[in-house]
């Protein structure tokens, strides 16, 4: 491994936040393109309003590189009266969205139909833009899957046949199916909300398109027993148009309306980007300390114990040298009989498991992380 850097951490945090940042000025000046000068500001404003935005933009999730290159795409889509449009350019960077998550293609589908539907020259769109680009990123990115695997593979059917068709994604957790417009889209677009509903009655028939692919998203994603706040953030972007639209037309309420925006978002944003879980984050960076401690030959090496529920910590990507971590395994069931992750075996009977996992004493870890009720 390499030797310990924060910019090993950090490194990957910046460039995606350069990434958003630059789709961001990317979407304000779309906006400006289809609005007057004071509607498009006010647009802009609602958009870098968003805590969801603040929470997730800068975070290397692939739905946060999703979401960034939607709206790179978003501003070469040909929406009426734009003047920014290119189809080459808009369906090579749906395209490399789908490679990176490939449930873009979800979000993307309704406005990849509305395109074809509004386009005089079909055949040419198709055979001159949709085959070759979306092939093209196929191919690429099938051979480097089958470099990196060894073998031939298919990542995108992987995808679709595990958290679809098997729905393995299920055993992470399920909701009922109205839980995204009860509760998940709520929490996301959060105080612009009233605000997106006005918006979408004043500005209906003009961004129709963008209407319709949120409502499709929400509605695909809901048949999807595993749900999850993340996974419709892409749409955020086209819900906010709306919403500035409406703040634009408040008038003599404008002001009101923008600060309390302003304040809510704000709280919500400084809560959940600096309080929210920040637990694992901290116990990361003191991981990182023993990095110095193993560079020394004596024995007793550094042997860390995560204690919690899978995947609680970044764990390797935070600690970057050769100290031993382990952390209770939860691999998904793919159809064995009377399958129980370690996980669940440990919370069923912590001190059993720990006599059956460490029998010596000598086998025992340096160091334990675990939540404050399990010692409790």
């Amino acid at each position: 491994m390499l030797p310990f850097s924060p910019l090993q951490i950090w490194t990957p945090r910046i460039f995606q936040a350069l990434l958003a940042a630059f789709a961001d000025v990317k979407f304000f000046f779309l906006i400006r393109t289809l609005e007057n000068r004071d509607t498009a500001a006010w647009t802009f404003f609602c958009y870098l309003c968003s805590w969801f935005s603040w929470y997730c933009c800068t975070r290397t999730l692939t739905n946060s590189m999703e979401t960034t290159i939607t709206c790179l795409a978003l501003f070469y889509f040909p929406l009426p009266e734009s003047k920014t449009h290119s189809s080459k350019k808009y369906v090579a960077l749906v395209s490399l969205a789908i490679i990176v998550r490939p449930t873009a293609l979800i979000v993307w589908l309704p406005l990849l139909i509305y395109h074809f539907w509004k386009e005089d020259d079909k055949l040419k769109l198709v055979t001159h833009t949709f085959f070759p680009i979306g092939a093209s990123a196929l191919v690429v990115s099938t051979l480097i899957d089958c470099i990196f695997y060894e073998k031939w593979t298919l990542v995108q059917f992987n995808f679709l046949k595990f958290n679809v068709l098997h729905s393995v994604a299920d055993f992470y957790g399920s909701h009922p199916w109205h839980w995204y417009f009860t509760q998940g889209f709520p929490v996301v677009i959060g105080p612009h909300l009233p605000l997106f509903l006005h918006g979408c009655f004043l500005a209906f028939k003009r961004y129709k398109v963008l209407l319709a692919a949120v409502l499709w998203t929400l509605v695909i994603y809901s048949f999807l027993p595993h749900k999850e706040f993340r996974f419709i953030y892409p749409v955020l972007p086209f819900c906010l148009v709306f919403s500035g639209i409406s703040l634009a037309s408040l008038k003599s309420w404008r002001r009101a309306a923008a600060f309390f925006l302003l304040v809510s978002n704000l709280a919500a944003g400084l809560y959940t980007g600096l309080i929210h879980q920040r637990g694992p984050l901290d116990t990361m960076s003191h991981l990182g300390t023993l990095c110095d401690i193993s560079s020394i030959s004596s024995p007793p090496q550094p042997d860390v114990l995560f204690l919690m529920p899978c995947h609680s910590t970044p764990f390797y990507s935070h600690v970057h040298c050769p100290i031993t971590m382990r952390f209770l395994e939860c691999p998904p069931d793919l159809g064995e009989d009377g399958y129980i992750d370690e996980a669940d075996r440990f919370y069923d009977n912590p001190l059993l498991w720990l006599r059956t996992s460490f029998p010596y004493k000598h086998s025992v870890p340096t160091h334990l992380v675990l939540f404050d009720v399990l010692e409790k």
